[in-house]
């Protein structure tokens, strides 16, 4: 299905307000274009002033933004007083990710899709709708510029993310040529993830926007995985075994996932490591590591990974060598047991940054 237009959107938008509310469209006033308050349309609804902001696409970069725009006209329109009634913000969108979905809740502000999704919430008013798909998909793969190869971009941004950086540089940091880096740095401008200062060097917008709409694409199934069984007493006992049996094959890896959260804090127990390899193993290093593959049983896995950038900004924390914390993160939503938990903790201690205010 193709994306309306904001005009006939904003119009499909108030209609299912009205109807999520069993209000009488006739009833229902609406301000489009409410450009006093540089949002869409300010709709009301019985007792409910909805100040909305469409968004044609709902990644975490659109998302942001709108939230920025909802809550700051919606607290003016209160401080004003100029309508009457329970004002609502809610960002509106063809369809609303689990990013945007998870922002969205983190600074309280209602969302509803045009697949027919939405939860908002104010005094009186309750709706939670999830699970319908999205209707909107457009054929074929999406540019992005987070392909293997293309991330080394925004993972060197995330590693310095007060470090202004020109193309040239970020080009000969991340080993990519000049050409590549405008095209991947012309698509981070485009999603509105990198700003530029005066001298026309490149920082993110926001560390943590340039993080989610990462995550948002990210697939560690893309890298290949060797999954199996290793004999050993504990995660701790069997990572370093491992770590050490790799060192004296000369043999170049980085711990990630648990074993990374780990190493980096000693958060939780784990029964899982995972290493990149720089190389595929050989079945000399197969048997040097006691490993036995076995999907069902699997208590290591070892990565070749899709593009050598994961190793970038690697680093031995607890005599283990560990990719970058943000590396880590990405690959825990992927890891069984605590992951999802490890993950959260991971990027309250080490990615320490803040979006909306």
């Amino acid at each position: 299905m193709k994306v309306p237009s904001e005009k006939h959107a904003i119009r499909r938008i108030a209609e299912r307000i009205a109807e999520l509310v069993d209000a009488d469209c006739h009833t229902l006033s609406m301000r489009e274009n409410h450009r006093n308050l540089q949002v869409d349309a300010v709709l009301g609804v019985g007792h409910f002033v909805f100040v909305v902001d469409w968004k044609s696409v709902g990644s975490a970069a659109s998302t942001y933004s709108a939230i920025t725009q909802v809550r700051r006209h919606a607290e003016e329109i209160k401080r004003t007083g100029r309508i009457d009634g329970e004002v609502v913000p809610l960002i509106t969108v063809p369809f609303m990710g689990t990013n945007g979905q998870e922002r969205c809740a983190e600074y309280g502000v209602a969302w509803l899709d045009l697949s027919g999704n939405a939860r908002i919430s104010a005094p009186g008013l309750r709706i939670l709708i999830e699970g319908k798909p999205n209707l909107f998909k457009r054929p074929g793969r999406p540019s992005t510029p987070f392909a293997p190869r293309s991330s080394r971009i925004a993972r060197w941004l995330l590693i310095h993310p007060t470090e202004p950086v020109t193309q040239r540089e970020l080009a000969r940091a991340t080993g990519t040529d000049e050409g590549y880096t405008s095209r991947v740095v012309g698509k981070l401008e485009d999603e509105g993830l990198i700003v530029r200062n005066d001298d026309g060097a490149i920082l993110p917008v926001e560390p943590d926007l340039l993080l989610d709409a990462w995550l948002e694409v990210y697939n560690f199934n893309k890298h290949y995985v060797l999954r199996g069984h290793v004999a050993a007493r504990s995660g701790e006992e069997l990572l370093r075994q491992l770590s050490a049996r790799l060192n004296r094959a000369s043999i170049r890896y980085a711990a990630t996932g648990l074993a990374a959260a780990w190493s980096l804090d000693h958060f939780a127990g784990f029964r899982t490591v995972s290493m990149y390899l720089r190389q595929e193993p050989s079945s000399d290093l197969i048997d040097a590591l006691s490993f036995r593959e076995d999907t069902r049983g699997a208590n290591v896995w070892l990565i070749i990974p899709n593009d050598e950038g994961v190793f970038d900004g690697a680093s031995t924390r607890n005599g283990i060598h560990c990719v970058h914390p943000v590396q880590a993160y990405l690959d825990l939503h992927a890891h069984p047991e605590r992951a999802k938990e490890a993950a959260r903790e991971l990027r309250n201690e080490h990615l320490q940054w803040r979006t909306c205010e």
